[in-house]
């Protein structure tokens, strides 16, 4: 893994990312968290050819205090729940409290992936390879809530791809997946941003415009 490397946007960092991982003979089906991970995730999909959907992770947050999440859950034709026990239990929630806030959230998310793919359903991961691709990785809180959830929801081989991320968090993350792939992993990360040229926010209508392109034989032009 290099320490340094800049890329010009999210789509030079989608197909560099596919450079690194080359051609696959296990058919995955390509995953991007949204908003951001999506460019990047259809990038690799064009060149690998294949199916690309995206992957929903909403955070409970704990009472009174949103931020702090203890738990979260993940879209997919299996919703999941993923829990934080210890959390839950030092903060005091209960557990009829985070079933009633997941379900609110699953509830959003339902909204959101209509906003994305109408009435498109979820592909169903189960016995299949999947690569789950973002944009970068600061925490990686919403990746390990999306990498529980995928192992849940029966995911054969799981591939995690990021252009860049801090080299301690994908040292742990290494032990949630079976491959990943990570082009710039420096050991102290100050914001994802500062390694893109271009990083300006992705639009719900970008999201909407890449996953509704069925072709993934042409790379599109950046």
């Amino acid at each position: 893994m290099h320490t340094a490397l800049r890329f010009h946007n999210r789509a030079d960092a989608g197909r560099r990312l596919a450079e690194a991982i080359g051609a696959r003979s296990d058919d995955p089906v390509v995953l991007g968290l949204p908003r951001g991970g999506v460019p990047v995730a259809f990038e690799l999909a064009c060149c690998l050819h294949a199916p690309l959907d995206i992957l929903l992770v909403r955070k409970i947050g704990a009472p009174g205090y949103p931020e702090y999440a203890i738990g979260a859950v993940v879209d997919g034709k299996n919703p999941q729940r993923v829990m934080n026990e210890d959390v839950l239990a030092y903060c005091g929630a209960s557990l009829d409290y985070f079933e009633k806030e997941a379900a609110r959230q699953f509830e959003e998310i339902e909204r959101r992936r209509k906003v994305y793919l109408g009435d498109r359903p979820p592909t169903d991961l189960a016995n299949r390879s999947v690569i789950l691709v973002d944009d970068g990785i600061a925490t990686g809180a919403s990746v390990k809530a999306g990498l529980k959830a995928l192992r849940q929801a029966g995911a054969a081989h799981i591939t995690l791809a990021v252009p860049v991320a801090p080299r301690m968090v994908i040292e742990e993350l290494k032990t949630q997946v079976d491959e990943v792939f990570c082009l710039s992993a420096p050991e102290d990360l100050q914001a994802v941003s500062l390694h893109y040229d271009d990083f300006k926010q992705t639009s719900d209508g970008e999201v909407t415009e890449l996953l509704a392109r069925t072709t993934y034989g042409d790379l599109p032009k950046s």
